[in-house]
């Protein structure tokens, strides 16, 4: 753990201080480096599951930088979440040819089916809705993906039988 009692203290009275301790573990394997940062807020968000406002200010107080610039990242990046995310992540992509062969329709059928919306996560803690720009799948649009898996030329009927199997 860095040597620096303000960061220790700080860590001491949190209620996860193991999982701070584990952030703080990642840091140091950067060198307490602000050049790392987006590194570091992958892993920390692995660890939290988010990167909530109270973290990014952790970070910020160990890395020696503003909130605003550790808050600024965390907003650029879709990637990034400062609320829980779902057990399994949607992403529909609306890419254009996703878009134009109904993407837009299968974005509609999941924020119905789901009760969500755009970037939100279900009651249940099981799925968090998004969508991405464009996956990279152009030719079995519309597409979509579920965690790190792409589902290829998805119909509201073949949504529903792969969310019947998670």
């Amino acid at each position: 753990m860095k040597e620096h009692s303000a960061i220790e203290r700080y860590i001491s009275q949190m209620e996860d201080y193991e999982l701070y301790e584990k952030v703080d573990n990642v840091m140091d394997l950067y060198g307490y480096k602000p050049e790392n940062l987006i590194q570091i807020l992958h892993a920390a968000q692995t660890i939290f599951g988010c990167v909530p406002l109270e973290l990014q200010r952790f970070i910020a107080d160990s890395l020696d930088i503003t909130l605003s610039e550790v808050s600024g990242v965390v907003s650029f990046y879709s990637f990034f979440s400062v609320t829980p995310r779902g057990e399994h992540t949607i992403r529909v992509c609306m890419g254009t040819a996703c878009y134009v062969r109904g993407g837009k329709r299968i974005v509609d059928h999941l924020l119905k089916t789901l009760n969500v919306d755009l970037g939100d996560t279900t009651e249940d803690g099981r799925f968090t809705l998004e969508i991405a720009r464009c996956i990279g799948s152009c030719g079995l649009a519309p597409a979509l993906m579920i965690d790190d898996v792409i589902y290829k030329q998805m119909t509201p009927n073949k949504v529903d039988a792969v969310l019947s199997r998670l």
